[in-house]
C-alpha cells in the first residue's frame, strides 16, 4: 500500500490515494500503520476517493480503528494532496466529509501551497448531536465532574463533538489523566474530544486537547474552532481568533455567515510503501 505521510500542526495522519490502493480493512489498517513504535506513526488513517459531490472525498479512522466524521487539520492535508497531485485543479476545491462537503481555499506560495482556508460550515450546540445524554437544549458553562473533579463545560458540534473547558493553569493540567474521563463520561455514550482552553487575551487563546481515539494530540482543527465558538458565546472571545496549540497557530473565525473559518498550513513529509497491507 503506497502512502503519504501528511501533518496539520504535528497532528499527522498517513493518508492513501483510494483511486490506486485497496484498504480491504480500513480500521485494522489503521491500527497497524498508526502504531508509533511498529508502523508509520500518526493520529489515524486517511483515505481519498473519488466522489459525485465534490471533488474529492476524505475517509477518516482514529489511531484505535474508530472511525471519524471529520478532521480539521486533515482536511488541509487532504486539499494540498489533492492539488499536488493532480486530483483537482485548485486553489479552491471541495471534499466530501461524513458530516458534509467543505469548501477549502489553498493558499499559494512560488507555486507551493503554505496555507489552507476551510469553510468548516455551522456551529452546532444541540447535544443530540454529540450525542450527549443530558436532557437540556444546550450544554454552555454547564457543572460537569471528571475524575471527581468539577468544570464547566460549553459542549458544540463541529460535525463531530467537542467538550471545551476553560482553565486558569494549564502548565499544572494532567491531560493524560483527565483527557480519558472527559472522552469516556456517560453523558457522551459515542465519547468525546476535549479541549482546556486558557484564555490569553479576548483574540487569543492557548489550547491543548484529548481526542477520542488518538488521546493526545499537537493540534485539532474542528476543536479549534468549536474553542472559537465556545469563548464567544460565553463572552470570553472575540469571534475572530488565533488558538495556540503545541504544534503552532491557527486562524479561526466564527463569521457573521454563522460559518466558521479556519486557516492552517498543510505539510507533506514524506511517502512510501506499506508491506503489511
Amino acid at each position: 500500500m503506497k502512502f503519504t505521510k501528511m501533518h496539520g500542526l504535528g497532528n499527522d495522519y498517513i493518508y492513501v490515494d483510494a483511486r490506486s490502493e485497496r484498504v480491504d480493512d480500513p480500521a485494522a489498517t489503521a491500527r497497524a500503520v498508526s502504531d508509533r513504535h511498529t508502523g508509520v506513526g500518526g493520529d489515524g488513517l486517511i483515505l481519498i476517493h473519488p466522489s459525485g459531490r465534490a471533488d474529492v472525498r476524505m475517509e477518516m479512522y482514529n489511531a484505535d480503528g474508530s472511525k471519524a466524521q471529520m478532521c480539521g487539520n486533515g482536511i488541509r492535508c487532504v486539499a494540498k494532496y489533492a492539488v499536488d497531485h493532480g486530483l483537482a485543479a485548485g486553489p479552491e476545491l471541495t471534499i466530501e466529509t461524513d458530516s458534509g462537503v467543505k469548501r477549502v481555499w489553498c493558499r499559494v506560495n512560488a507555486s507551493r501551497i503554505e496555507a489552507v482556508r476551510v469553510d468548516m460550515g455551522k456551529p452546532s450546540f444541540d447535544p443530540t448531536l454529540l450525542p450527549s445524554a443530558l436532557e437540556t437544549d444546550r450544554i454552555v458553562s454547564h457543572p460537569m465532574t471528571f475524575g471527581g473533579a468539577s468544570h464547566e463545560v460549553t459542549c458544540v458540534s463541529m460535525g463531530n463533538p467537542h467538550a471545551v473547558i476553560f482553565v486558569d493553569d494549564l502548565a499544572g493540567l494532567e491531560l493524560e489523566q483527565i483527557g480519558p474521563h472527559v472522552e469516556r463520561s456517560p453523558e457522551f455514550p459515542e465519547r468525546i474530544n476535549a479541549h482546556f482552553v486558557r484564555v490569553d487575551a479576548p483574540s487569543k487563546v492557548t489550547v491543548r486537547t484529548w481526542e477520542r481515539g488518538s488521546g493526545a494530540t499537537r493540534a485539532c482543527g474542528t476543536g479549534a474552532c468549536a474553542v472559537c465558538v465556545a469563548g464567544a458565546v460565553t463572552g470570553r472571545c472575540h469571534r475572530k481568533i488565533t488558538t495556540a496549540l503545541p504544534g503552532g497557530d491557527l486562524e479561526i473565525e466564527w463569521a457573521d455567515d454563522d460559518h466558521v473559518y479556519m486557516t492552517g498550513p498543510a505539510v507533506e513529509v514524506f511517502s512510501g510503501n506499506w508491506a503489511a497491507c
